[in-house]
């Protein structure tokens, strides 16, 4: 009994080794393999406020010279807003934002064991920065200097038609045919006066 005991547990013992032998055999070329394991935006993520940079985190620490992160807005409009920064496993790239739509950050870079890695992730900006206008640059027609004279030119005196000169000729006439009457009727009275007084 005590000898069919120790079979199975022997038996167990050789299972169990070779289980954790397989299972140790590939973690060595992972290990060596990089990847990324997350990212600020996160992939598939819809912002309202552009982020002043995009974080890049991967399993291992990437290496300066074999690393390349761009970034690409709609349009193929490049957004990135300067070189990538390093710290530890992060690369942070400043980022640029441009028109509303969808920005994709590519990734590529050597691992440890030779093999390059590459990959993307995207997000998607609801409020771009709008483009310049080209009202923007030029003054709007309704506010140029010379509006304000002529409205507050004064009005030219309105010259006398023909019909009024006419009506104020005619009554000076009547007038002066007036005063005549009443002189020559005055000097008539004053010449009979002077005849009745002879008499």
């Amino acid at each position: 009994m005590g000898g069919r005991v120790a079979r199975v547990a022997r038996t167990w013992v050789v299972v169990l080794g070779m289980v954790a032998a397989f299972a140790l055999l590939p973690a060595a070329p992972a290990a060596a393999h990089n990847s990324l394991t997350g990212s600020d935006p996160r992939d598939g993520a819809r912002l309202a406020a552009a982020p002043e940079r995009i974080e890049l985190r991967f399993l291992a620490t990437p290496k300066e010279a074999t690393t390349e992160v761009t970034v690409t807005g709609p349009d193929n409009v490049a957004a990135t807003g300067g070189a990538p920064a390093f710290s530890g496993k992060r690369v942070t790239v400043p980022f640029r934002p441009g028109a509303a739509g969808l920005y994709i950050v590519t990734y590529r870079l050597a691992s440890d064991d030779g093999h390059p890695v590459k990959g993307e992730i995207r997000f998607t900006l609801t409020t771009g920065t709008p483009a310049e206008s080209p009202s923007a640059s030029t003054p709007p027609t309704s506010a140029a200097p010379t509006a304000a004279p002529t409205s507050a030119a004064p009005s030219p005196t309105p010259t006398p038609t023909a019909a009024e000169a006419d009506d104020d000729g005619g009554t000076g006439w009547l007038w002066a045919a007036g005063a005549v009457v009443v002189l020559a009727a005055l000097g008539g009275g004053l010449l009979l006066r002077r005849r009745a007084a002879r008499r």
